[in-house]
């Protein structure tokens, strides 16, 4: 039974038709969906469909893309939200310096906000990083320092050297379809390498569709083409990946009831 560690239901490409992605994910062998939010105006619809659906459940968070629109974003305001029932996760959160779609003193202000609540909580942060790879890096390293945190690097793109970083600070990893596509053999030397009680699978839907999907929009049962392919990269039964993924997602998102 897999787990999709990151994914947006509530996205246009897959909300339309939510119902109809839940089945087929089912039918796929998906047990488990984290569906992640953005912006605060997402929360209580993403908060909503785990209420609702009783194998998804929600995280509440800023992505870096939306930290100009959330400049009074507070870690009190996380945790209070994070108490609910269904959420199990912050963020998803960190920094993108590739789009810039916000001013960079911002997404690190944000993200070190994101940072204060997963240690407060207990519950994992969710990060996201593009093109800022030492920044990242510095901000988790000097935030390990004030206090240890869960937390994975979603949709995981970045160097070896940064994947080492990560490890050594205690955070997992995570890969999403990215993995399948033909360019992407630093990630796939990468990827045969992380240790199995570390790592992650995700689709990150509506984005992302893993080969045999590619130019469609993305959606959770994929992440079954996903662990087939990343299980033969690394000389594993798809069946081991996936036992071992979703022990691993049980581990870090303390807070789901399997």
């Amino acid at each position: 039974m897999f787990v999709d560690s990151h994914c947006h239901l509530n996205y246009k490409g897959l909300v339309e038709n939510q119902q109809a992605v839940l089945v087929r994910a089912r039918a796929a062998g998906v047990s488990t969906m984290l569906n992640i939010s953005t912006r605060e105006s997402e929360w209580d619809e993403v908060i909503a469909v785990a209420e609702r659906e009783s194998d998804v459940w929600a995280s509440v968070g800023i992505h870096p893309h939306e930290a100009d629109q959330h400049p009074d974003m507070q870690t009190a305001t996380l945790v209070e939200r994070s108490g609910h029932e269904r959420v199990v996760a912050i963020g998803e959160s960190g920094l993108d310096f590739y789009y810039d779609h916000s001013d960079r003193d911002r997404q690190r202000t944000s993200f070190r906000a994101h940072i204060a609540a997963a240690r407060e909580t207990g519950l994992p942060i969710i990060v996201h990083t593009r093109d800022a790879e030492a920044d990242t890096a510095e901000i988790l390293a000097e935030e390990m320092g004030k206090g240890a945190y869960p937390g994975v690097i979603h949709c995981f793109t970045a160097s070896a050297d940064f994947a080492r970083k990560a490890l050594d600070l205690g955070l997992f990893i995570s890969i999403s379809g990215i993995v399948t596509f033909k360019n992407a053999r630093d990630l796939q030397e990468t990827a045969k390498t992380l240790p199995g009680d570390r790592l992650l699978i995700e689709t990150d839907s509506p984005f992302l569709a893993p080969v045999p999907h590619r130019g469609r929009p993305c959606e959770p049962a994929f992440v079954a083409d996903t662990a087939r392919f990343l299980a033969a990269l690394r000389g594993e039964s798809v069946e081991a990946l996936a036992e071992t993924t979703r022990a691993n997602f049980l581990k870090l998102f303390s807070k789901v009831v399997a």
